[in-house]
């Protein structure tokens, strides 16, 4: 059931290995999807060509978290694939044809077929040259690490994996089927995706592939931005993104694409000068990710990773040797907008984040009793819909080992959450708008639509937002009172 092979230099010797009876359990979910992958399976044998469920599927049906989107690998060139699957398939789609893969829906199940490959990067251009490969050994090797380098053929089941990847599964170590300098030249997305793949599973990165990914970390920039945040937005999102993070900033990969994160190291938190910023963000990371309520918030957790960024650029020391970061928040949501600007994050996202990082710090001073109805009117209706996310934000970055601070802080922001709660049943908080419409304010001010009824529609809202709702005759006293010392009437 276990084919081996010599592995490629600078790797351990993969063992045979027998499959537990766990892995046999392991491996037989993939009878969930075979009426589906063996029928494809035979289709190809019949056209004479080879079929095998191959990398990411194969890793995760060991793990028991196989998914609806499977990879499959064949001998078969794209042309002769469409050949087999025409007729059969519920729908096809060739955009990944230039790169050997054809694309296939089938009882709900999405499937990738992509031809055997050896392609390398030039080591200059930022995409790679797609060739062809002749065996399904040879397909292997090209692949990034040994987890993902095994494969089951179809429709016989028959495991192949040699490079050792079931003995690595096992380990939960990260390694390359061969070199990993000659793996991250071939393609240096590689090493972000090791870092990606260890917050994702909570492997270990082998010590050579840290190793490779420190040395060869200038390399990243050869790799177009796109792909980098893809595969960022995937190491954040994994289970244990704090472990990536560590990973990046150690091997100076974050360097490359996000220096904001290895700056924080630099600096002094002001809350606990035993522990700098760099910690404290990761803690805060971490948190985010305990106060989500389903699957990955990445707008969370990436406003908790940046969070703190304009702390480096303002940074001062007063008399007393205290330090102190005035306007942090302002500088960091700018600093956020740039970076996620390069790396081609949409700009609804991009938007989101950075009205967390900016509204971060607006909470504390709150326990100081200072906060009047209208604050909290306009802390709502400046979160708006992010007014949930920026809860868990704020929650977030309360990280003083002070248990009594701790618990102050906490109960500050019940108290808020309540006072929220209550202002929101005597008025509709999430809809804070001007007692008086466009249309009321050009009727009574008699004049045509144009900025004095923005004008006017702003002045009402700020009275809405300190003082709450007005009575009808109110609102109309207070516009007249407003044009007139305008001008206007």
């Amino acid at each position: 059931m276990s084919d081996s092979s010599a592995p490629s230099a600078g790797t351990a010797p993969a063992a045979h290995v027998s499959l537990t009876a766990a892995q046999h359990r392991a491996v037989a979910e993939l009878l969930r999807v075979s009426p589906v992958a063996d029928e494809l399976g035979r289709r190809f044998a019949a056209a004479g060509h080879e079929l095998h469920l191959v990398g990411g599927s194969v890793r995760d049906a060991l793990l028991g978290r196989l998914g609806d989107d499977l990879d499959f690998c064949t001998d078969a060139h794209p042309d002769a694939t469409l050949r087999v699957v025409k007729g059969w398939a519920d729908a096809i789609w060739e955009t990944g044809r230039e790169f050997g893969t054809i694309g296939v829906q089938r009882d709900g199940l999405r499937l990738e077929i992509t031809t055997f490959r050896a392609e390398a990067y030039d080591r200059v251009s930022r995409n790679p040259t797609v060739r062809y490969g002749t065996n399904l050994v040879e397909d292997l090797e090209r692949r990034d690490f040994t987890i993902n380098a095994m494969a089951v053929s179809l429709p016989g089941h028959r495991f192949t994996d040699p490079y050792g990847g079931l003995a690595d599964l096992a380990a939960r170590v990260i390694r390359t089927p061969g070199t990993p300098q000659e793996s991250f030249g071939d393609d240096p997305l590689r090493m972000l995706r090791a870092a990606r793949f260890a917050a994702q599973l909570r492997f270990a990165v082998a010590p050579p592939v840290r190793a490779a990914m420190a040395a060869m970390a200038a390399d990243l920039d050869r790799i177009t931005a796109e792909r980098i945040r893809d595969e960022f937005t995937k190491l954040l999102c994994g289970a244990d993104p704090v472990t990536g993070l560590r990973l990046l900033a150690d091997t100076g990969l974050a360097e490359r694409f996000l220096p904001e994160l290895t700056g924080l190291r630099l600096e002094i938190d002001e809350h606990a000068q035993h522990k700098d910023v760099y910690e404290h963000t990761l803690t805060v990371v971490s948190n985010a990710v305990g106060h989500e309520d389903g699957g990955c918030d990445f707008i969370l957790r990436m406003a908790a990773l940046m969070h703190d960024v304009g702390k480096p650029a303002t940074k001062a020391v007063g008399p007393d040797g205290r330090v102190s970061f005035h306007h942090h928040e302002v500088v960091g949501a700018r600093l956020t907008k740039q970076r996620m600007k390069e790396l081609r994050y949409p700009k609804d996202v991009t938007a989101q984040v950075v009205a967390l990082v900016a509204l971060h710090l607006r909470f504390y001073g709150y326990g100081r009793g200072e906060w009047t109805d209208s604050a909290v009117r306009r802390y709502v209706a400046d979160a708006g819909d992010l007014l949930p996310r920026l809860h868990k934000l704020t929650r977030s970055d309360c990280t003083t080992r002070n248990r009594r601070k701790a618990r102050q802080l906490a109960e500050d922001y019940d108290a808020l959450e309540e006072r929220i709660a209550r202002l929101r049943a005597e008025e509709d908080l999430a809809r804070v708008r001007p007692d008086l419409d466009g249309n009321a304010i050009m009727q009574l001010l008699g004049v045509p639509p144009g900025p004095v009824v923005g004008q006017a529609w702003k002045h009402l809202k700020e009275l809405r937002l300190e003082r709450g709702p007005l009575s009808r005759d109110e609102a109309e006293s207070e516009l007249r009172r407003w044009a007139q010392e305008q001008g206007i009437l």
